[in-house]
């Protein structure tokens, strides 16, 4: 029977990509809440995965109690465990799921590495890590915190195992040489047969004096449950980041300054003929040229841009245009009146 669920993941991700997106993210800082954001999703899959197979098995039983995502505190230390595994025995599994996509590879002095891309890299070892959440357990549990069983005048204590529970799709490399607790690193999908072997395994005749009725088993299990302590993660304040991301200002780009009144006849002309030699330029000859119109440089007549070359044509030729500046068009004009 479940007592408790998986708590959800879907904010912590969530807030992780609004973090990933926000505009004072530097580089390296992206790159790192991406391995953050790969763990969480690889910790959630293996997660599922293990809990598929114990609700398969004991979801739908009165004699197994599980719980999932298990915080507890106590005196300062904290234990995440992913699973429990309770039983009328109180026989209780601790297990801690890992999702090892591309499989782990255990060493002669049981170091644990992992695969990305192909390439190993060191991991903390699990069988430690579940070590230790047994051992803060352990001290929750004698501490009186739990309402444990009684019979006789005499606590039922709960006897603490542990598991490792790595992908069925995961290939684990183990040492040739024996160590001590590595058998506890099995794959989801042999957990039942384990949790059965280690069941019938146990020839201690006191088992039976043991039993505890399914009732006391589910308020033992509701207690416990009861001793978990969620936490809301600051992720922001873990990758350097301002608790609130920066105002982007969304005003309008002001508008260029206006163009001030254009002056006619800014420019003197020191010649009014044409040097000796100097070859006329023609209308023809402007057509050619790349130049582009000044913003000074305005028809007299139709008030239209006029090139630098065509201004020039009509200084040149101040006794036929007065001096003043006319298109091409407008020359003609001119020159017809």
């Amino acid at each position: 029977m479940i007592i408790k669920a998986p708590d959800e993941k879907t904010s912590d991700i969530t807030t992780l990509q609004s973090l990933q997106a926000r505009p004072d993210c530097p580089p390296e800082t992206r790159k790192r809440i991406e391995q953050e954001l790969r763990n969480i999703r690889a910790g959630v899959k293996g997660e599922a995965e293990a809990a598929y197979e114990m609700k398969v098995h004991w979801g739908e039983s009165m004699n197994w109690m599980i719980i999932h995502d298990l915080r507890i505190e106590y005196k300062g230390l904290v234990a995440q465990i992913d699973h429990l595994i309770i039983n009328r025995f109180l026989e209780v599994w601790v297990c801690e799921s890992k999702h090892f996509s591309e499989g782990v590879a255990i060493n002669e002095q049981g170091e644990f590495a992992a695969f990305f891309g192909s390439k190993p890299y060191g991991v903390p070892s699990p069988i430690e890590q579940n070590n230790r959440h047994i051992l803060i357990l352990k001290r929750l549990f004698e501490s009186g915190a739990v309402k444990l069983p009684t019979r006789l005048g005499f606590t039922i204590k709960p006897d603490l195992k542990s598991l490792v529970l790595v992908s069925k799709h995961a290939r684990i490399a183990r040492p040739k040489a024996k160590i001590d607790g590595l058998d506890c690193v099995i794959k989801n999908d042999q957990l039942f047969k384990a949790i059965g072997k280690a069941i019938d395994g146990n020839n201690n005749p006191l088992m039976m004096a043991k039993v505890i009725g399914q009732d006391t088993l589910d308020a033992v299990c509701r207690d416990i449950a009861k001793q978990h302590k969620p936490v809301s993660f600051n992720w922001a304040a873990k990758f350097g980041l301002s608790e609130n991301p920066p105002v982007v200002s969304h005003a309008p780009t002001p508008a260029p300054a206006p163009v001030p009144e254009v002056v006619k006849e800014a420019v003197q002309v020191k010649a009014t003929v044409q040097p000796a030699g100097e070859i006329p330029v023609t209308p023809a000859a402007m057509k050619e040229e790349g130049d582009k119109p000044k913003q000074k440089l305005i028809c007299a007549s139709c008030s239209a841009p006029v090139l630098y070359s065509v201004a020039k044509f009509c200084w040149f030729n101040k006794p036929r245009f007065g001096g003043k500046i006319f298109c091409m068009d407008c020359q003609k004009t001119v020159q017809a009146s």
